[in-house]
């Protein structure tokens, strides 16, 4: 009797744990994206998905991803290649615009046309794209005064369009039917108190509204956060979009909040928000709905899963990340869409036709520091480990210059070649407080060197390590390690960044022979 009891236990074990491995290996999980994607809003077009999020002071700006599962995405487009082109947005005149640009945006379909709507304080306005194929444009700009923030555009079935904007109060404004502003005198605000149904005592008012329309009902989703808590969901219901609307807490688990709602093809419903992970940024996740007595149930018994009835995910490489050798086939555009500038380029200081097979970076201005630095090209870096590598070829540059690969954020990290006098210097910058400081200096001969940077995102480490090499393949670990930390003033997740600017004199270029990037550590 014992050894049958014995052989139970291990069979039930043995299927619990084959049940498990059997879901991991077979379904998605969260997070869907372990990359910086937030702000994210979804729509759905027949079986197929499109995602737009922030990227703030990158050009081009507001990307939108593509996916037939909820899981896998591919960025194929930008709904603007500049938002503005002031100083800040430019890096000229000593200003700049990190943490700013073109915050939340909202992505909608309505008769045939996709939309995107965001807005910026760098330009003050509030922002509407659209177009008729979102994958190649061409798109549409409009723009108005003011910047309504983190609003939700909304095209009703009476013909009406609206958009829902603000933070704490939410108010509703109905739209010119050419989108070209707001109909004066229809301010209304239709939710006072928006973080009320998370409690009294709130950090952050609530804000970033999403819209949705559900058998005639009207659903708005908010985030919040309370003091001593964490970022919250909050859902509100209305008969009619002016209200009244009633208030419930929606979702208040590992700090995964602020999005909305999207259903599958075959009547699956889900709620799409992100969660801040630390410094790769904040990171979007998807959680089960149910409905109950007309109200979205997020979550599976208040919480977020770990695994979900999905396919299963592929690497982020090449749809949100990829590798870049430089060579360009006729018709081909000159940079894939997961690359964009830190700021508005200049255009005359880029090419991948100069030297065909690289990138070529020139210094038209003589910088003060890396941050303030035109034409630094990035790409996101991606958890929950990553490396990233190039190399430079240094026989065009000038006296002061400074080349290489970059973690881009407030508190940045550099490593690349220095030209002093007639020398070629390795030189490593740690701005981990804040402040950069030379880490490490290495005289070399190479005329070619090559760099990477491994970044370590794992339970929020946060630590990244430089190195050179003068063959690709023998590497060596040079100054400090860089603790990365998410900054509000940058409010973004690091990235790589291709770099060469001049500190004495202009004209100088370097080149660029490869980008690659691995979602793992190779040590």
């Amino acid at each position: 009797m014992k050894l049958i009891y014995q052989f139970l236990v291990n069979y039930f074990v043995l299927f619990f744990f084959a049940g498990a491995i059997a879901q991991e290996n077979n379904n998605a999980h969260n997070p869907i994206v372990f990359a910086d994607v937030p702000d994210l809003s979804i729509i759905r077009v027949k079986d197929t998905y499109y995602m737009s999020s922030t990227t703030m002071h990158m050009s081009p700006g507001v990307p939108i991803m593509k996916s037939t599962d909820l899981v896998n995405w591919k960025i194929v487009s930008y709904a603007y290649d500049r938002l503005t082109d002031n100083d800040a947005m430019s890096l000229n005149n000593g200003k700049n615009t990190y943490g700013r640009g073109s915050w939340a945006s909202s992505l909608r379909y309505h008769n045939g046309t996709y939309y995107v709507s965001t807005f910026a304080a760098t330009s003050g306005k509030t922002h509407i794209y659209s177009t008729k194929d979102i994958e190649k444009g061409p798109w549409k700009a409009i723009e108005f005064e003011p910047a309504l923030h983190d609003h939700s555009l909304f095209f009703d079935d009476d013909g009406k369009v609206y958009m829902l904007y603000g933070a704490g109060n939410i108010t509703l404004v109905e739209l010119k039917p050419d989108l070209s502003g707001v109909v004066p005198g229809t301010e209304k605000v239709v939710v006072e108190n928006a973080s009320a149904p998370a409690g009294d005592n709130i950090m952050l008012k609530a804000e970033g509204s999403q819209l949705f329309k559900v058998k005639g009902k009207y659903y708005l989703f908010n985030i919040t956060w309370p003091k001593g808590g964490m970022r919250t969901v909050v859902i509100h219901r209305a008969d009619k979009i002016s209200g009244p609307y009633h208030g419930k807490l929606g979702l208040q688990d590992i700090g995964v909040a602020q999005g909305g709602l999207i259903d599958t093809p075959d009547g699956k419903w889900f709620s799409y928000l992100f969660r801040d992970y630390g410094a790769v940024g904040r990171i979007p996740y998807l959680v089960p709905v149910a409905w109950k007595d007309g109200w979205p149930i997020l979550g599976t018994d208040g919480k977020v899963p770990e695994f979900l009835d999905l396919p299963k995910n592929k690497s982020l490489i090449p749809g949100i990340a990829d590798s870049d050798n430089f060579t360009r086939k006729k018709g081909q555009p000159d940079l894939p869409f997961v690359w964009q500038w830190n700021h508005n380029p200049d255009n005359t200081l880029w090419s991948l036709h100069k030297r065909p097979g690289y990138l070529r970076l020139t210094a038209g201005r003589v910088e003060t520091d890396f941050l303030s630095a035109k034409n630094t090209l990035t790409q996101r870096t991606i958890g929950p480990e990553c490396t990233g590598y190039t190399s430079v070829s240094v026989l065009g540059m000038k006296d002061g210059d400074f080349a290489g690969l970059a973690l881009l954020q407030k508190n940045y990290g550099q490593i690349g070649v220095k030209i002093e006098g007639k020398s070629n210097v390795i030189v490593m910058i740690n701005a981990s407080s804040g402040e950069p400081v030379e880490a490490a200096r290495i005289p070399v001969t190479e005329n070619v060197i090559h760099f990477k940077a491994e970044c370590d995102f794992k339970d929020k480490k946060d630590i990244a390590n430089f190195y050179y090499s003068s063959d690709g393949k023998n590497w060596k670990m040079v100054g400090t390690p860089l603790k990365m930390a998410y900054t509000l003033p940058h409010f973004m997740g690091y990235r790589f960044g291709l770099f060469n600017y001049a500190t004495k004199e202009i004209g100088g270029f370097a080149d660029f022979d490869y980008y690659r990037i691995d979602d793992k550590i190779i040590n």
